[in-house]
């Protein structure tokens, strides 16, 4: 079923189905979205640059998720590699404005394009790989490769016949402790949950969490492929690192971590409450979706192409338990 949603991601890409709070100082700071990779500390030793509120088009280049990096005494180690090999030579440029040690570790949190499309920019400079094992499925599947042709079209030239995927160089499948340096970084598998490989990484020195897409600050989320059951609880997970600041996937670095976490749960909450009971009562999806409320969220950017889909998704996993 997790590969069918990643079908139907592509699907309604090649379909043409889908178109392109209160913190610290910092926190808001990093609210302003930039349609180049601009990196930001939010500590003299941890940054990261944000991506637009937006779908991933040619015009911006695939620049919609986020990347991280944190500065160690031996180097730096990136979270997260962005959507296109030209974004991950902008953000090697921006950390190389801020130190002049090399990249030597990319951690994903998952395999999805705009995560990853520019991996090999950093793979080709020397940096280890590091992801969770589950991601080889989708390495080796139709999926994959169906996805990148079709970014090859739509997101060219920045996505091309160059373009590939990385696979890592360490698979992880439980909890691993990263030393590099001076800086020890906590990799904690949380799939199946967005995808079945979510990784999320813990700074415990300045108790900053990058989330991956488990959270997206400010905006609707990307369900499609979801075990939303499991991110619900991922998410509870997430609450107990007790984290000063987390780095989601996509929107600015949260400084009001529970209200944050709480939205992106609480929608995956009302869309399997609402489209669950549709399911079990047979109800067309249409006059289901037409019912339902979502005043809490219609709002967020991105609703208005995503949340049909993510209602969608979610009515046909909830079929399974009717």
């Amino acid at each position: 079923m997790l590969m069918l949603y990643r079908f139907l991601w592509v699907f309604a890409l090649m379909s043409g189905l889908l178109s392109g709070a209160s913190g610290s100082a910092y926190a808001q700071a990093l609210g302003r979205e930039s349609s180049r990779p601009q990196a930001t500390l939010v500590f003299p030793d941890v940054g990261m640059v944000q991506g637009l509120s937006a779908l991933g088009s040619s015009a911006n280049r695939n620049f919609i998720s986020n990347a991280g990096f944190v500065v160690t005494s031996a180097g730096v180690v990136v979270i997260d590699a962005l959507g296109s090999p030209e974004l991950a030579r902008e953000l090697r440029a921006e950390i190389a404005r801020i130190t002049p040690l090399p990249v030597t570790h990319v951690i994903v949190t998952h395999y999805h394009a705009d995560h990853i499309y520019g991996l090999q920019v950093f793979k080709d400079a020397g940096a280890r790989v590091i992801a969770h094992r589950q991601a080889l499925l989708y390495l080796h599947s139709d999926t994959a490769q169906q996805r990148l042709a079709a970014s090859r079209e739509e997101l060219f030239p920045w996505v091309d016949e160059a373009t590939r995927l990385v696979p890592a160089d360490q698979w992880v499948d439980s909890p691993t402790t990263l030393r590099v340096g001076d800086t020890v970084l906590e990799l904690r598998p949380v799939g199946p949950s967005h995808t079945p490989e979510d990784l999320v990484v813990w700074l415990p020195q300045r108790r900053v969490l990058f989330a991956g897409d488990l959270v997206f600050r400010g905006r609707i989320p990307f369900v499609g492929q979801a075990d939303s059951a499991h991110w619900i609880q991922a998410l509870d997970t997430l609450l107990g690192f007790d984290a000063q600041l987390v780095v989601p996937g996509h929107g600015p670095v949260s400084g009001s971590v529970r209200a944050d976490l709480e939205l992106t749960r609480d929608y995956l909450l009302h869309l399997r409450r609402t489209m669950g009971e549709a399911a079990r009562n047979l109800d067309p999806f249409d006059e289901a979706y037409a019912r339902t409320d979502w005043s809490r969220f219609e709002k967020l950017p991105l609703f208005s192409v995503a949340n049909r889909m993510n209602a969608y998704n979610t009515y046909l996993l909830m079929e399974q338990f009717k």
